[in-house]
């Protein structure tokens, strides 16, 4: 099932790229991929959603892959969630939001700015985040401004991280994550600008999603990988408290990539959360 590569216009002078698969007129999953990743990193997911029935539409976030990088250097998550709602106009209700990391922040955001969904699945990553764990993220993602040699440069850089996590023998696929420069160097597919935008608010969106009214009415789910340095006990006890019918799946042996760390289990918890609470059409 080999999915349709559109471009959705979301500003003057920028779109998003989004990879789309399944009938048109199904219920829609739209996937929202971390920072510094790209829309491949959901490419089993999308193909097992289509053949589930959904309609998947799996875009790059703004600034990442193969949508375009803002002119401006404006990355505030509330331009993200607004570039969100306009992807979402291209499926068919009802929606589902599946976010990870980044995605998963994006996708709360704009369930509180107006796209209320049929059913959220937030992956890895709460509101309330492990201060060390966000730190290392900073870290790997703001090292390296000059990009690497070779490919095997970058793969080095991505061991040191998450040693957890065994190096590939076959590094082709980081090519999908790397962008060759002119010069000959590789340069992760992702604007740097965005570390260095200071628009952020994360108290603003606790306050709106405080406010929502769709927080005891939506069904929601956050997949946590239990060797997470970035979702703990304490930020999970924070979303319930929010969330009052929060569901959870723990994934072990998965750290924050959990996608990537155990692609069948997670995709399997996704898939049967969205089947029970946004049943696809016959």
């Amino acid at each position: 099932m080999n999915p349709e590569t559109i471009r959705i216009p979301v500003a003057p002078g920028i779109e998003i790229a989004a990879d789309v698969a399944g009938r048109r007129g199904a219920p829609t999953v739209i996937l929202g991929h971390g920072g510094g990743q790209t829309r491949h990193s959901w490419d089993k997911c999308e193909e097992q959603l289509a053949r589930a029935g959904y309609y998947a539409i799996n875009y790059d976030l703004r600034g990442h892959g193969d949508s375009d990088w803002s002119p401006d250097g404006d990355y505030a998550i509330t331009t993200r969630a607004q570039d969100l709602i306009t992807v979402a106009a291209q499926g068919s209700a009802p929606v589902a939001l599946v976010g990870a990391s980044l995605g998963g922040i994006t996708a709360l955001l704009a369930a509180c700015l107006g796209l209320e969904p049929a059913a959220l699945v937030l992956v890895d990553i709460v509101p309330k985040m492990a201060p060390a764990g966000v730190a290392k993220i900073r870290s790997f993602m703001m090292a390296s401004p000059d990009g690497f040699a070779t490919i095997e440069e970058a793969a080095d850089a991505i061991s040191a991280y998450y040693p957890e996590r065994p190096r590939p023998k076959d590094l082709s696929g980081l090519n999908k994550n790397l962008r060759l420069q002119p010069d000959g160097r590789y340069q992760w597919h992702w604007d740097q600008r965005m570390m260095t935008d200071t628009r952020a608010d994360p108290q603003h969106m606790l306050e709106l999603l405080d406010a929502a009214d769709w927080t005891d009415r939506v069904p929601t789910l956050l997949v946590r990988g239990m060797k997470s340095d970035i979702v703990d006990d304490e930020g999970v006890a924070d979303l319930r408290r929010r969330i009052p019918a929060l569901e959870t799946a723990d994934i072990r042996g998965a750290g924050h990539m959990v996608a990537g760390d155990k692609n069948d289990e997670f995709n399997t918890a996704v898939i049967e959360f969205l089947t029970r609470v946004m049943p696809p059409n016959p």
